[in-house]
């Protein structure tokens, strides 16, 4: 059995691949101060949930966009499972095409989503990532990655809001029933939901226009994903556990 695991800055995402078979998902807030010992306890408490023995774990693919946490997730596995995970890093084979300036700064998750999405969708294809930024990447009709946009996500964006003006509350995240608010909560929730999948549709035509044909397939994953894309003029597909998939596929190219 495969441990996949994704480090973001605000969330790890974990999977267990059976062969092509998910056999269960889990999240786990990211704590930068977290040691070793302490995300050892995490994961053998993630495994005792989903029924899963360490033992069965014969092999783990890990992608971080958080250094500094790396070193103590890889030997918190190897303490649990007696393997130490391949880090998808500069050198590791993806089988991406990735034509920017510097290949080599392209984050982990945006590498992993788009081997996923290369994969499983039609191209042309833009894969948005809706974590703790919004990011869209842009994958060609020949599935090699051209670039991605990156701005503030939308749980920032809403800290922000609150933080940096004196009326405004913290509120919760969720899709309104009008886009005009009759009152602050849903006029704070109006502007981050529509105004964000707003930004998504115009995003996308834009890029659209700059590769000169069209998109055969809009992917979202994230956090975030489900609530934002619906409120999306494009047929936006849904796949939350899309950069997953990719680190198996990144795995098994790099299986010796």
């Amino acid at each position: 059995m495969l441990l996949t695991i994704d480090v973001g800055n605000t969330n790890i995402a974990m999977g267990a691949f059976d062969g092509e078979e998910l056999r269960f998902v889990a999240r786990l807030a990211t704590e930068r101060a977290r040691t070793e010992d302490q995300y050892a306890v995490e994961l053998k408490s993630i495994f005792a949930l989903n029924a899963v023995d360490p033992s069965e774990l014969d092999s783990s693919v890990l992608g971080s966009v958080v250094p500094e946490l790396t070193a103590a997730l890889c030997g918190a596995v190897q303490r649990l499972t007696g393997t130490r995970p391949l880090v998808l890093s500069p050198g590791v084979r993806t089988g991406l095409n990735i034509r920017t300036d510097n290949p080599a700064e392209v984050g982990a998750d945006l590498v992993a989503g788009a081997v996923g999405a290369v994969a499983r969708y039609e191209m042309p294809c833009l894969v948005l990532d809706l974590g703790t930024a919004t990011k869209i990447s842009v994958l060609d009709k020949d599935g090699a990655f051209q670039g991605c946009t990156i701005s503030p996500g939308v749980s920032i964006s809403l800290e922000a809001l609150s933080a940096r003006t004196s009326q405004l509350p913290s509120i919760s995240f969720k899709t309104p029933a009008c886009v005009i608010g009759r009152n602050t909560v849903d006029s704070m929730q109006s502007g981050t939901v529509f105004g964000v999948s707003s930004m998504l549709d115009g995003m996308c035509d834009k890029i659209e226009a700059e590769l000169g044909e069209p998109v055969r397939t809009v992917v979202a994953t994230g956090g975030l994903s489900g609530d934002i894309v619906k409120s999306c003029r494009r047929n936006v597909l849904i796949d939350p556990n899309l950069v997953l998939a990719g680190l198996r596929l990144i795995y098994l190219k790099n299986r010796k």
